[in-house]
């Protein structure tokens, strides 16, 4: 099968019966060009299929109007809701928005970076944190606006939205320690930075309250029934244990099915607390207590600093916190 070619503007201009300039005209700004003229050029346009070619404009404004965003992992929906708040700002901005993601690999990142900037975007918002030196040296080469979201990074490259995950699990393992749990594990996947930054967190709440820190992680990728392998393994090494921080509601809510199965009162027996507050927490029984950490609000914040550098503003201050809150559950 070979490659055919793309309609161009002269092929619109010859099928209306007009210069390519007046197409060309039209394509920048619409109501350049008399009322009837558009009506015939937006009837050939939809019947041949045309693609706006827009590499001239990128050449000649070093503009693309696209914003760059490079996710960890497209399975989890923490990100979709992220991009959804992203997305509500820059589409209304007339932006496009180009994803990539990376399988949390900082290497992938850097290359998915480079690729980015070789085609010019005009921003990029980043998931992480954990870069690479060339990722660094790039970015800082490309001159463009930046964002880091999801934590807070303690050398920002540019702008940063997100939440202190360490000081949030410390918080929240305080309150579980101060409603009677003693034995209190820590369940983790994955091990990305947020995940360490959780169990950090953990460890502070368990150790200033004299308390052994205990924990239970795999490297591998977050599931329900990871989390019930992980309760198993947990109950195994630890049998006195009677409550679990888990580094996600993945985790969270197998854990809960297991111990569902196994007739394990929760949370009489095993208070569970999980992170993200996914709608899945609040359809089981008990509904699960998570940490309900604001994603659409970060992905609008990103967008809006991003678009507000863009154009020119001095963007102050260039770091929000965005906080956290509890859900209503009854698991803890």
């Amino acid at each position: 099968m070979h490659k055919k070619n793309r309609p161009t503007l002269q092929d619109i201009a010859d099928q209306v019966g007009i210069t390519k300039m007046t197409v060309s005209r039209y394509m920048r700004d619409p109501n350049s060009v008399a009322q009837v003229t558009q009506q015939k050029i937006a009837a050939v346009v939809e019947q041949l299929g045309y693609i706006h070619n827009r590499v001239p404009a990128i050449m000649s404004k070093s503009s693309s109007r696209a914003i760059g965003i490079i996710l960890p992992s497209l399975s989890n929906q923490v990100f979709a809701h992220l991009v959804q708040g992203i997305e509500e700002v820059t589409q209304a901005a007339g932006y496009d928005t180009l994803i990539a993601h990376t399988g949390y690999n900082p290497q992938v990142e850097e290359n998915k970076i480079a690729a980015f900037l070789s085609y010019r975007v005009d921003g990029l918002i980043l998931t992480e944190t954990n870069h690479t030196e060339r990722s660094r040296q790039m970015l800082k080469s490309a001159g463009i606006p930046v964002v880091e979201t999801m934590e807070i990074p303690t050398q920002p490259i540019d702008m940063a939205v997100g939440l202190d995950h360490e000081q949030i699990s410390y918080q929240v393992v305080q309150q579980m320690i101060a409603r009677g749990r003693q034995q209190v594990i820590y369940l983790g996947a994955r091990l990305d930075t947020r995940t360490q930054l959780r169990r950090q967190g953990y460890e502070r709440a368990m150790r200033e309250a004299g308390l052994q820190p205990m924990q239970v992680s795999t490297g591998e990728h977050s599931s329900f029934t990871l989390g019930g392998i992980l309760l198993q393994q947990a109950l195994q090494q630890y049998p006195a244990l009677d409550g679990i921080f888990c580094t996600n509601d993945d985790l969270a809510v197998g854990a809960m099915m297991y111990c569902h199965h196994h007739r394990i009162a929760v949370p009489q027996q095993i208070a569970v607390v999980g992170y993200n507050a996914l709608d899945i927490g609040q359809a089981i029984v008990p509904r699960l207590t998570s940490v309900e950490t604001p994603r659409l609000a970060i992905g609008k914040k990103s967008a809006e600093l991003l678009l507000a550098a863009l154009s020119g503003q001095a963007v102050e201050p260039k770091v929000y916190d965005l906080g956290y809150r509890l859900t209503h559950g009854e698991s803890w």
